[in-house]
Protein backbone atom coordinates (compact mmCIF):
# COMPACT_ATOMS: atom_id res chain seq x y z
CA UNK A 1 0.00 0.00 0.00
CA UNK A 2 1.20 3.37 -0.94
CA UNK A 3 3.68 4.81 2.04
CA UNK A 4 1.20 8.02 2.84
CA UNK A 5 -1.60 5.90 3.99
CA UNK A 6 0.21 2.41 4.68
CA UNK A 7 0.53 3.10 8.73
CA UNK A 8 -3.55 4.05 8.53
CA UNK A 9 -4.14 1.04 7.55
CA UNK A 10 -2.90 -0.58 10.91
CA UNK A 11 -3.55 2.63 13.58
CA UNK A 12 -6.38 5.26 13.04
CA UNK A 13 -8.47 7.64 15.01
CA UNK A 14 -11.53 8.07 15.08
CA UNK A 15 -12.17 9.90 18.27
CA UNK A 16 -11.96 13.84 17.36
CA UNK A 17 -13.51 16.63 18.63
CA UNK A 18 -15.87 18.77 16.47
CA UNK A 19 -14.97 22.71 16.45
CA UNK A 20 -17.58 25.06 15.40
CA UNK A 21 -15.26 25.99 11.86
CA UNK A 22 -16.32 22.10 11.08
CA UNK A 23 -20.36 23.47 10.80
CA UNK A 24 -21.13 24.19 7.00
CA UNK A 25 -24.41 25.20 5.76
CA UNK A 26 -23.57 25.38 1.94
CA UNK A 27 -25.09 21.88 0.97
CA UNK A 28 -28.59 20.35 0.74
CA UNK A 29 -29.36 20.16 4.49
CA UNK A 30 -31.64 17.14 4.42
CA UNK A 31 -29.12 14.92 2.79
CA UNK A 32 -26.24 16.24 4.58
CA UNK A 33 -28.03 15.84 7.68
CA UNK A 34 -29.10 12.31 6.74
CA UNK A 35 -25.34 11.30 5.90
CA UNK A 36 -24.23 12.87 9.08
CA UNK A 37 -27.33 10.59 11.52
CA UNK A 38 -26.34 7.63 9.64
CA UNK A 39 -22.17 8.13 10.14
CA UNK A 40 -22.24 8.88 13.60
CA UNK A 41 -24.52 6.48 14.76
CA UNK A 42 -21.64 4.00 13.71
CA UNK A 43 -18.75 6.55 14.89
CA UNK A 44 -20.88 7.45 17.93
CA UNK A 45 -20.81 10.58 18.16
CA UNK A 46 -20.77 13.71 15.20
CA UNK A 47 -16.62 13.94 14.65
CA UNK A 48 -15.21 16.21 12.62
CA UNK A 49 -14.38 13.04 10.18
CA UNK A 50 -18.36 12.76 10.13
CA UNK A 51 -18.86 16.27 8.77
CA UNK A 52 -16.07 15.92 6.14
CA UNK A 53 -16.73 12.58 5.02
CA UNK A 54 -20.86 13.37 5.07
CA UNK A 55 -19.87 16.44 3.29
CA UNK A 56 -17.76 14.73 0.24
CA UNK A 57 -20.38 11.76 0.03
CA UNK A 58 -23.14 14.87 -0.45
CA UNK A 59 -20.71 16.65 -3.11
CA UNK A 60 -20.22 13.35 -5.06
CA UNK A 61 -24.05 12.93 -5.24
CA UNK A 62 -24.64 16.25 -6.11
CA UNK A 63 -22.28 15.96 -9.05
CA UNK A 64 -23.85 12.59 -9.72
CA UNK A 65 -27.44 14.71 -10.27
CA UNK A 66 -26.26 17.50 -11.86
CA UNK A 67 -25.03 15.82 -15.04
CA UNK A 68 -28.28 14.14 -15.67
CA UNK A 69 -31.10 16.40 -16.96
CA UNK A 70 -33.09 13.45 -16.89
CA UNK A 71 -32.74 13.47 -12.97
CA UNK A 72 -33.15 17.14 -12.87
CA UNK A 73 -36.38 17.06 -14.88
CA UNK A 74 -37.63 14.29 -13.35
CA UNK A 75 -39.27 16.31 -10.46
CA UNK A 76 -38.07 14.11 -7.54
CA UNK A 77 -34.38 15.05 -7.92
CA UNK A 78 -33.78 15.08 -4.11
CA UNK A 79 -35.19 11.34 -4.01
CA UNK A 80 -32.65 10.28 -5.65
CA UNK A 81 -30.43 12.12 -4.29
CA UNK A 82 -30.35 10.24 -1.05
CA UNK A 83 -30.99 6.98 -3.03
CA UNK A 84 -27.42 7.41 -4.00
CA UNK A 85 -26.37 8.86 -0.81
CA UNK A 86 -27.33 5.63 0.79
CA UNK A 87 -25.39 3.65 -1.90
CA UNK A 88 -22.20 5.38 -1.67
CA UNK A 89 -22.84 5.19 2.24
CA UNK A 90 -23.31 1.52 2.42
CA UNK A 91 -19.77 0.99 0.83
CA UNK A 92 -18.34 3.13 3.20
CA UNK A 93 -19.78 1.60 6.13
CA UNK A 94 -18.60 -1.21 5.00
CA UNK A 95 -15.40 -0.93 5.35
CA UNK A 96 -15.73 0.76 8.72
CA UNK A 97 -17.44 -2.04 10.48
CA UNK A 98 -14.62 -4.26 9.19
CA UNK A 99 -11.48 -2.20 10.55
CA UNK A 100 -8.55 -0.75 9.41
CA UNK A 101 -6.38 -3.81 8.99
CA UNK A 102 -9.40 -6.50 8.14
CA UNK A 103 -11.14 -3.64 5.52
CA UNK A 104 -6.97 -3.43 3.77
CA UNK A 105 -7.43 -7.74 3.30
CA UNK A 106 -10.88 -7.53 1.91
CA UNK A 107 -10.17 -4.60 -0.33
CA UNK A 108 -6.67 -6.04 -1.20
CA UNK A 109 -8.11 -9.52 -1.78
CA UNK A 110 -11.34 -7.83 -3.54
CA UNK A 111 -8.88 -6.23 -6.21
CA UNK A 112 -6.84 -8.96 -6.47
CA UNK A 113 -9.76 -11.30 -7.37
CA UNK A 114 -10.56 -9.23 -10.61
CA UNK A 115 -7.19 -8.90 -11.95
CA UNK A 116 -5.43 -12.30 -10.81
CA UNK A 117 -5.67 -13.66 -14.67
CA UNK A 118 -4.60 -10.21 -16.39
CA UNK A 119 -1.61 -9.54 -14.91
CA UNK A 120 0.83 -11.58 -16.50
CA UNK A 121 2.38 -11.70 -19.71
CA UNK A 122 0.95 -13.28 -22.34
CA UNK A 123 2.25 -16.95 -22.80
CA UNK A 124 3.80 -16.48 -19.77
CA UNK A 125 3.70 -19.82 -17.31
CA UNK A 126 3.90 -18.88 -14.14
CA UNK A 127 3.51 -20.41 -10.42
CA UNK A 128 1.51 -18.72 -7.97
CA UNK A 129 4.26 -16.82 -6.00
CA UNK A 130 5.05 -15.39 -9.12
CA UNK A 131 2.04 -14.32 -9.94
CA UNK A 132 1.28 -13.05 -6.60
CA UNK A 133 4.41 -10.79 -5.76
CA UNK A 134 3.18 -9.29 -9.59
CA UNK A 135 -0.14 -8.25 -8.22
CA UNK A 136 1.35 -6.77 -5.35
CA UNK A 137 3.44 -4.42 -7.42
CA UNK A 138 0.35 -3.52 -9.39
CA UNK A 139 -2.16 -2.79 -6.49
CA UNK A 140 0.94 -0.71 -4.63
CA UNK A 141 0.80 1.54 -8.28
CA UNK A 142 -2.89 1.28 -8.40
CA UNK A 143 -3.65 2.57 -4.85
CA UNK A 144 -1.48 5.55 -5.35
CA UNK A 145 -3.10 6.21 -8.36
CA UNK A 146 -6.52 5.57 -6.62
CA UNK A 147 -5.86 8.16 -3.93
CA UNK A 148 -4.66 10.54 -6.90
CA UNK A 149 -7.96 10.63 -8.11
CA UNK A 150 -9.23 10.87 -4.73
CA UNK A 151 -7.82 14.14 -4.33
CA UNK A 152 -8.67 15.20 -7.65
CA UNK A 153 -12.29 14.40 -6.78
CA UNK A 154 -12.82 15.73 -4.00
CA UNK A 155 -11.05 18.55 -3.99
CA UNK A 156 -9.04 18.32 -0.77
CA UNK A 157 -5.53 19.12 -0.22
CA UNK A 158 -2.53 17.75 -2.96
CA UNK A 159 -1.30 16.19 0.33
CA UNK A 160 -4.51 15.21 1.71
CA UNK A 161 -4.36 11.65 3.52
CA UNK A 162 -7.10 9.76 5.31
CA UNK A 163 -5.92 9.73 9.25
CA UNK A 164 -8.94 8.62 10.63
CA UNK A 165 -10.67 4.79 10.48
CA UNK A 166 -14.02 6.63 9.44
CA UNK A 167 -12.01 8.70 6.48
CA UNK A 168 -9.91 4.99 5.77
CA UNK A 169 -12.99 3.44 4.78
CA UNK A 170 -14.17 6.28 2.61
CA UNK A 171 -10.89 5.70 0.92
CA UNK A 172 -11.13 2.05 0.58
CA UNK A 173 -14.89 2.32 -0.58
CA UNK A 174 -13.84 4.77 -3.59
CA UNK A 175 -10.73 2.33 -4.23
CA UNK A 176 -13.01 -0.64 -4.78
CA UNK A 177 -15.85 1.93 -7.03
CA UNK A 178 -12.91 3.35 -8.73
CA UNK A 179 -11.23 0.21 -9.55
CA UNK A 180 -14.72 -1.28 -11.04
CA UNK A 181 -15.67 1.69 -13.05
CA UNK A 182 -16.74 0.59 -16.39
CA UNK A 183 -15.06 1.98 -19.17
CA UNK A 184 -16.93 1.75 -22.57
CA UNK A 185 -15.19 0.33 -25.48
CA UNK A 186 -15.20 1.30 -29.21
CA UNK A 187 -16.53 -2.61 -30.06
CA UNK A 188 -19.50 -1.89 -27.78
CA UNK A 189 -18.08 -3.56 -25.08
CA UNK A 190 -17.02 -2.31 -21.33
CA UNK A 191 -14.23 -3.29 -19.21
CA UNK A 192 -13.63 -2.78 -15.69
CA UNK A 193 -10.82 0.76 -14.97
CA UNK A 194 -8.60 -1.58 -12.99
CA UNK A 195 -8.47 -4.72 -15.28
CA UNK A 196 -6.99 -1.81 -18.28
CA UNK A 197 -4.34 -0.64 -15.77
CA UNK A 198 -3.28 -4.28 -15.34
CA UNK A 199 -3.26 -5.13 -18.68
CA UNK A 200 -1.44 -2.27 -19.37
CA UNK A 201 1.08 -3.00 -16.64
CA UNK A 202 1.28 -6.76 -18.17
CA UNK A 203 2.50 -5.33 -21.86
CA UNK A 204 5.10 -3.14 -20.10
CA UNK A 205 7.00 -6.18 -18.57
CA UNK A 206 9.69 -7.62 -20.11
CA UNK A 207 9.50 -10.53 -22.31
CA UNK A 208 12.39 -11.79 -20.18
CA UNK A 209 10.40 -11.51 -17.19
CA UNK A 210 8.83 -15.15 -17.58
CA UNK A 211 12.18 -17.15 -18.32
CA UNK A 212 12.98 -16.73 -14.57
CA UNK A 213 9.70 -15.49 -13.00
CA UNK A 214 9.57 -18.03 -10.27
CA UNK A 215 13.12 -17.85 -9.23
CA UNK A 216 12.17 -13.66 -8.80
CA UNK A 217 9.00 -14.39 -6.97
CA UNK A 218 10.12 -17.55 -4.27
CA UNK A 219 13.58 -17.10 -3.61
CA UNK A 220 13.85 -18.23 0.29
CA UNK A 221 15.04 -16.09 2.80
CA UNK A 222 17.10 -19.38 4.01
CA UNK A 223 18.83 -19.92 0.46
CA UNK A 224 22.08 -18.34 1.88
CA UNK A 225 24.64 -18.30 -0.71
CA UNK A 226 22.13 -19.37 -3.38
CA UNK A 227 19.97 -16.08 -2.76
CA UNK A 228 23.19 -13.74 -2.53
CA UNK A 229 24.35 -15.17 -5.70
CA UNK A 230 20.74 -14.28 -8.01
CA UNK A 231 19.56 -11.54 -5.80
CA UNK A 232 21.25 -8.77 -8.31
CA UNK A 233 19.57 -10.33 -11.20
CA UNK A 234 16.29 -10.80 -9.29
CA UNK A 235 16.45 -7.38 -8.22
CA UNK A 236 16.73 -6.07 -11.90
CA UNK A 237 14.25 -8.28 -12.58
CA UNK A 238 11.47 -7.01 -10.30
CA UNK A 239 12.83 -3.49 -10.76
CA UNK A 240 11.56 -3.70 -14.78
CA UNK A 241 8.67 -5.74 -13.54
CA UNK A 242 7.32 -2.52 -11.68
CA UNK A 243 9.05 0.20 -13.64
CA UNK A 244 6.84 2.93 -15.10
CA UNK A 245 3.67 0.69 -14.49
CA UNK A 246 1.65 3.72 -14.46
CA UNK A 247 1.48 5.66 -17.81
CA UNK A 248 0.50 9.40 -17.68
CA UNK A 249 -0.05 9.01 -21.03
CA UNK A 250 -2.02 6.36 -20.73
CA UNK A 251 -4.48 8.40 -18.31
CA UNK A 252 -4.52 11.61 -20.56
CA UNK A 253 -5.40 9.65 -23.42
CA UNK A 254 -8.30 7.66 -21.64
CA UNK A 255 -9.57 11.50 -20.22
CA UNK A 256 -9.53 12.78 -24.21
CA UNK A 257 -11.30 9.44 -25.60
CA UNK A 258 -14.05 9.81 -22.87
CA UNK A 259 -14.16 13.98 -23.40
CA UNK A 260 -14.56 13.58 -27.10
CA UNK A 261 -17.00 10.95 -26.75
CA UNK A 262 -19.24 13.19 -23.94
CA UNK A 263 -18.90 15.68 -26.73
CA UNK A 264 -20.10 13.99 -29.80
CA UNK A 265 -23.03 12.56 -27.91
CA UNK A 266 -24.20 15.96 -27.26
CA UNK A 267 -23.09 17.40 -30.52
CA UNK A 268 -25.47 14.58 -32.23
CA UNK A 269 -28.44 15.33 -29.93
CA UNK A 270 -28.07 12.11 -28.36
CA UNK A 271 -28.12 13.12 -24.44
CA UNK A 272 -29.60 10.14 -23.00
CA UNK A 273 -26.69 8.31 -24.57
CA UNK A 274 -24.20 10.87 -22.43
CA UNK A 275 -26.35 10.85 -19.37
CA UNK A 276 -26.12 6.69 -20.02
CA UNK A 277 -22.34 6.78 -20.09
CA UNK A 278 -22.31 9.61 -17.17
CA UNK A 279 -23.92 6.90 -14.36
CA UNK A 280 -21.96 3.97 -16.02
CA UNK A 281 -18.58 6.08 -15.52
CA UNK A 282 -19.93 6.21 -11.85
CA UNK A 283 -20.02 2.61 -11.43
CA UNK A 284 -23.59 2.12 -11.00
CA UNK A 285 -25.95 -1.38 -11.15
CA UNK A 286 -28.46 -1.47 -13.80
CA UNK A 287 -31.45 -1.56 -11.72
CA UNK A 288 -29.57 2.16 -9.96
CA UNK A 289 -29.22 3.36 -13.57
CA UNK A 290 -32.51 2.30 -14.18
CA UNK A 291 -34.08 4.26 -10.96
CA UNK A 292 -32.03 7.32 -11.86
CA UNK A 293 -33.15 7.94 -15.50
CA UNK A 294 -36.22 6.33 -14.81
CA UNK A 295 -36.44 3.53 -17.24
CA UNK A 296 -38.32 0.24 -17.58
CA UNK A 297 -36.02 -2.83 -18.50
CA UNK A 298 -37.09 -2.74 -22.45
CA UNK A 299 -36.37 1.42 -22.63
CA UNK A 300 -32.70 0.77 -20.83
CA UNK A 301 -32.28 -2.50 -23.42
CA UNK A 302 -33.15 0.37 -26.31
CA UNK A 303 -31.07 2.64 -24.71
CA UNK A 304 -27.93 0.45 -24.65
CA UNK A 305 -28.14 -0.21 -28.06
CA UNK A 306 -28.19 2.51 -29.47
CA UNK A 307 -25.55 4.00 -27.09
CA UNK A 308 -23.35 0.81 -28.37
CA UNK A 309 -24.54 1.94 -31.93
CA UNK A 310 -23.27 5.64 -31.25
CA UNK A 311 -19.84 4.21 -29.71
CA UNK A 312 -19.05 2.44 -32.71
CA UNK A 313 -19.99 4.59 -34.61
CA UNK A 314 -17.55 7.23 -32.68
CA UNK A 315 -14.92 4.95 -32.63
CA UNK A 316 -15.12 4.61 -36.19
CA UNK A 317 -15.27 7.55 -38.02
CA UNK A 318 -13.51 10.87 -37.56
CA UNK A 319 -12.11 10.12 -34.12
CA UNK A 320 -10.60 6.47 -34.99
CA UNK A 321 -7.00 7.16 -34.73
CA UNK A 322 -7.45 8.32 -30.75
CA UNK A 323 -9.39 5.72 -29.19
CA UNK A 324 -7.17 3.09 -31.30
CA UNK A 325 -3.92 5.15 -29.60
CA UNK A 326 -5.71 4.91 -26.37
CA UNK A 327 -6.41 1.18 -27.03
CA UNK A 328 -2.76 0.22 -27.94
CA UNK A 329 -4.55 -1.11 -31.17
CA UNK A 330 -3.16 2.03 -33.40
CA UNK A 331 -2.13 0.78 -37.57
CA UNK A 332 1.56 0.74 -36.19
CA UNK A 333 0.27 -2.05 -33.70
CA UNK A 334 -1.66 -3.98 -36.65
CA UNK A 335 -5.02 -2.47 -35.08
CA UNK A 336 -4.15 -4.39 -32.01
CA UNK A 337 -3.82 -7.85 -34.19
CA UNK A 338 -1.58 -10.43 -33.10
CA UNK A 339 0.68 -11.50 -36.66
CA UNK A 340 -1.35 -14.48 -37.29
CA UNK A 341 -4.65 -11.97 -37.24
CA UNK A 342 -3.48 -9.65 -39.04
CA UNK A 343 -2.43 -12.06 -41.70
CA UNK A 344 -5.94 -13.71 -42.19
CA UNK A 345 -7.36 -9.99 -41.80
CA UNK A 346 -5.69 -8.71 -44.52
CA UNK A 347 -6.56 -11.80 -46.68
CA UNK A 348 -10.42 -10.96 -46.42
CA UNK A 349 -9.67 -7.33 -47.60
CA UNK A 350 -10.71 -6.56 -51.04
CA UNK A 351 -7.90 -4.85 -53.00
CA UNK A 352 -9.24 -1.32 -52.48
CA UNK A 353 -9.38 -1.73 -49.44
CA UNK A 354 -5.71 -3.00 -49.08
CA UNK A 355 -4.73 -0.10 -50.77
CA UNK A 356 -6.76 2.07 -48.58
CA UNK A 357 -4.68 0.35 -45.33
CA UNK A 358 -1.77 0.79 -47.25
CA UNK A 359 -2.55 4.68 -47.57
CA UNK A 360 -3.73 4.76 -44.04
CA UNK A 361 -0.44 3.34 -42.43
CA UNK A 362 1.98 5.50 -45.30
CA UNK A 363 -0.28 8.70 -43.11
CA UNK A 364 -1.64 10.27 -46.48
CA UNK A 365 -4.50 12.77 -45.92
CA UNK A 366 -7.82 11.84 -46.67
CA UNK A 367 -8.21 14.28 -49.41
CA UNK A 368 -5.51 12.90 -51.10
CA UNK A 369 -6.15 8.96 -50.64
CA UNK A 370 -10.09 9.64 -51.78
CA UNK A 371 -8.66 11.57 -55.07
CA UNK A 372 -6.11 8.42 -55.87
CA UNK A 373 -8.67 5.78 -55.11
CA UNK A 374 -11.88 7.34 -57.58
CA UNK A 375 -13.99 8.03 -53.77
CA UNK A 376 -15.86 10.52 -52.33
CA UNK A 377 -15.22 11.58 -48.92
CA UNK A 378 -18.23 10.38 -47.93
CA UNK A 379 -17.66 6.32 -49.66
CA UNK A 380 -13.85 6.61 -48.26
CA UNK A 381 -15.11 7.03 -44.86
CA UNK A 382 -17.26 4.26 -45.58
CA UNK A 383 -14.71 2.26 -46.67
CA UNK A 384 -12.79 3.03 -43.97
CA UNK A 385 -15.32 2.20 -41.31
CA UNK A 386 -15.53 -1.43 -42.81
CA UNK A 387 -12.14 -1.93 -42.63
CA UNK A 388 -12.19 -1.08 -38.84
CA UNK A 389 -15.08 -3.49 -38.29
CA UNK A 390 -13.49 -6.38 -40.29
CA UNK A 391 -10.38 -5.53 -37.77
CA UNK A 392 -12.16 -5.76 -34.39
CA UNK A 393 -13.69 -8.60 -35.66
CA UNK A 394 -10.37 -10.18 -35.73
CA UNK A 395 -9.18 -8.57 -33.05
CA UNK A 396 -11.78 -9.91 -30.37
CA UNK A 397 -11.94 -13.39 -31.60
Amino acid sequence: MNAEIASSFYSSSSKEDLSTEETDTSYPFTLLQLLQKELAQEVGSVTASVIRVAKRLTQEVERVCQKSDRIQNSGQVQDWKVSLARHRLKKCLSYYRLGSQQGRVELHSNLSVIVYRYIAPARAQLGFSARYNLIEDFLQDFYTESLKAFRRENEVAEDYSPRTRLELAEYMAFTEQYGKRRITLPNGYSQQLIILRAQNFSRRLPKETSVDMDRAGDVSRDDGNEATVHSSTIHQVRSQMVADSLDPSEEVLRDRVTNALFQYLESEGHSDCADYLTLKLQDLTATEIDEILNLTPRQRDYLQQRFKYHVEKFSRSSHWRLVHQWLGADLDEKLGMTSPQWQEFLTQLSPQQRHLLQEKQAKQLDDEIAKRLGLTAKKLQKQWMEVLEIASKFRNQ
